[in-house]
């Protein structure tokens, strides 16, 4: 088994504008870090359309159908103040969630140890049936319910270590015992939630925010004290990674300092954690990432990392 890369060209269709930093150069710029012969070893596949029924354990089949009678023939239709559709978009963000249920499904089958799903839109600001935050779909839910109720999975965590807090993900599962939400972010920063106290309904919600300016060290050490120990505590089946590059240090929508060496030990942290608690099980999906060259650099040591080199 070697880890498995999902990916579709669809996912580039989705074109919000020049100048829009969520943009289908992302997508460029994570295949390119990916060519090189380090990655030879990775599997690759094609991220296979969401059916609606995995849509709708997660969003109400009314809000699934009005996302796609909103795509546009032409031009773009505005869905929220940074977020809108083009003509591609309906096929990248179904191909996005379903690049996430593909590789729940080979990696429980054990044809992958662990995957990276390279697609976008993005998901983890999706709430039940509000897309915001260039997401549409919350990609890293459902996979998470299609892990529970096609696989018989009973504890998923996930984590989100994206600059940005997924209010999204924590609003979906706030009242449900059976997945554990851990996010790491930038506080005080859109979307404005992921305080600390914010614990959902069961303790199952883990936030740990950071400050303006804080590096690898203060990173680390959140992840160390708050994120793991309770991750480990949670004995998941499955764990599911919302992984934005965001916090790199060269990203213009944040301010904080990581670098992909910070990437990289926070992958090899989970993944030990998957090795102890649910038979290696990882997922890992693209979330935030918009400076081009941080964002290829950061993927690349996530992946080699979950290659294990």
């Amino acid at each position: 088994m070697t880890t498995l890369l999902v990916t579709h060209a669809a996912c580039a269709g989705h074109d919000m504008g020049e100048g829009h930093p969520e943009r289908p150069a992302r997508l460029r710029a994570v295949e390119q870090a990916l060519e090189s012969e380090r990655f030879q070893m990775l599997a690759r596949d094609s991220a296979p359309r969401a059916s609606k029924e995995a849509l709708s354990r997660v969003h109400p089949a009314a809000y699934v159908e009005a996302i796609e009678q909103a795509s546009p023939k032409q031009g773009r239709v505005r869905v929220d103040q940074d977020t809108s559709m083009s003509p591609g978009t309906w096929e990248a963000a179904v191909r996005a969630a379903g690049g996430a249920v593909f590789a729940v499904d080979e990696v429980v089958a054990k044809r992958a140890v662990n995957a990276f799903v390279a697609t976008r839109p993005p998901g983890h600001h999706a709430e039940t049936a509000t897309p915001m935050g260039f997401c549409f779909f919350n990609n890293a839910a459902v996979a998470a319910r299609h892990a529970q109720a096609v696989h018989g999975l009973g504890r998923v965590a996930i984590v989100d270590f994206d600059v940005h807090h997924g209010n999204g993900t924590q609003d979906i599962f706030w009242n449900d015992k059976s997945v554990l939400y851990a996010s790491t972010h930038e506080m005080p920063l859109f979307p404005g939630t992921g305080a600390r106290g914010e614990r959902g309904e069961h303790d199952q919600i883990v936030n740990a925010p950071l400050s303006p300016g804080d590096g690898g060290e203060v990173f680390r050490e959140a992840f160390d004290v708050a994120i793991l120990p309770r991750v480990e505590a949670f004995s998941p089946d499955l764990i599911i990674v919302s992984a934005g590059f965001d916090a790199h240090h060269r990203d213009p929508l944040a301010n904080i300092n990581l670098r992909e060496e910070d990437f990289a030990w926070a992958t090899r942290k989970i993944m030990a954690i998957a090795q102890r608690r649910c038979g290696r099980r990882v997922v890992s999906l693209l979330e935030g990432g918009y400076d081009l060259e941080g964002l290829g650099r950061s993927v690349a040591a996530h992946v080699a990392a979950l290659m294990g080199s």
